[in-house]
């Protein structure tokens, strides 16, 4: 059984099957919904039901309060139909997203690569070529792991968007049974099932702007391939990737940025670390990646685009930094899939696309 679900103001019309959330049913049309946590907790995917009756399923009652439902809001990460309904979200118009559908893949393990004590790389065979923007992830499913887990894909895409192999960079989360399975039960050969592509988090390209980069932990994936994708296609705006781990064993990819930067005058590569000691022969900048930042750029950010993309502490120290430096909400953005524990860091809701 389906029901049709018209989302305004696009004037379009969808087919949702039963169970199904509005979420999932609009991304495998192509169409983009705001959302974050995919969990009903941030309440970022919030849509108003004009029509029709719906199921809140799960949302948690801080994300969409009484009032909220009462008034025919719902979160479209969890709502599912009960009836042909109508809807009304905030589309936004991006000159650079390109209209992809979500699919499922599955994807046979080709190898497995440690990158630093607690980083690994899977590199996965599709049995069918993704399209993707480069700084976008997909959801893994995890045996015996409820719900999928969200990694970006950490290789760029074809000159035609389209890749058969996709590399994913798991850290290991201690206590975390998702991230914990691939460490330790993983194996070369084994098959897994993902979802995507996901996201907004892509390079705004019609702005012509010179771009920072700004990475923390495992968060250099998606500005991995954003920046492997532009000095491939032959960007010639200056990019510059300030990133950022505690120590030098966890600085992952640091030669191939080295070696980039060396090659591309354009680009400036910027690694810090955080907990390196005194003496150890780090000649590189000290702190976190929005001290690092501010210093290298002398504390002003004007008539830059800047990517953020790490852990959330990083990512509001880094928001603070830019705005200081004269680089606002417009000129930001960030990765935008939580977890559920991160869903539960507010924002400030005057911030509305950060």
């Amino acid at each position: 059984m389906s029901y049709q679900l018209t989302l305004e103001p696009l004037g379009a019309t969808i087919e949702v099957e039963e169970g199904q959330t509005l979420l999932d049913a609009a991304l495998r049309q192509g169409i983009y919904i705001p959302h974050a946590c995919g969990h009903g907790l941030c309440g970022t995917c919030k849509v108003q039901v004009t029509d029709g009756e719906v199921d809140h399923g799960a949302a948690n009652p801080f994300a969409l309060m009484e009032m909220e439902r009462d008034d025919g809001k719902t979160l479209a990460c969890c709502a599912t139909l009960q009836s042909d309904a109508t809807v009304e979200a905030d589309f936004d118009d991006d000159p650079d997203a390109q209209v992809i559908p979500v699919r499922d893949f599955t994807a046979t393990v080709a190898r497995i690569e440690q990158l630093t004590p607690t980083i690994k790389a899977l590199h996965l065979h599709l049995d069918q070529p993704i399209h993707y923007q480069a700084g976008q992830y997909v959801q893994v499913q995890i045996p015996g792991v409820e719900g999928g887990r969200a990694f970006s894909i950490a290789n760029a895409p074809g000159a035609d968007g389209l890749s058969s192999e996709i590399e994913l960079n798991v850290r290991q989360v201690p206590g975390g049974a998702g991230t914990t399975w691939l460490h330790q039960s993983l194996q070369p050969g084994d098959r897994l099932q993902l979802t995507g592509p996901y996201g907004r988090f892509f390079v705004r390209r019609s702005a012509a702007m010179p771009m920072v980069f700004m990475a923390g932990g495992s968060g250099l994936s998606s500005p991995r391939a954003m920046i492997l994708e532009l000095l491939a296609s032959g960007c010639t705006q200056p990019i510059t990737l300030v990133y950022g781990q505690r120590s030098a064993q966890e600085l992952y990819y640091d030669a191939e940025f080295r070696d980039l930067a060396a090659r591309h005058p354009h680009f400036t590569y910027v690694p810090a670390l955080s907990n390196a000691a005194e003496g150890d022969g780090w000649n590189g900048a000290r702190g976190f990646v929005h001290e690092a930042a501010k210093a290298h750029f002398g504390g002003s950010f004007v008539g830059h685009k800047a990517y953020l993309c790490g852990p959330p502490p990083m990512i509001e120290a880094c928001i603070g930094t830019l705005m200081q430096g004269r680089l606002f909400e417009r000129d930001i953005y960030t990765e935008k899939f939580l977890s559920a524990a991160d869903a539960q860091q507010a924002r400030s809701p005057l911030f509305k696309t950060i």
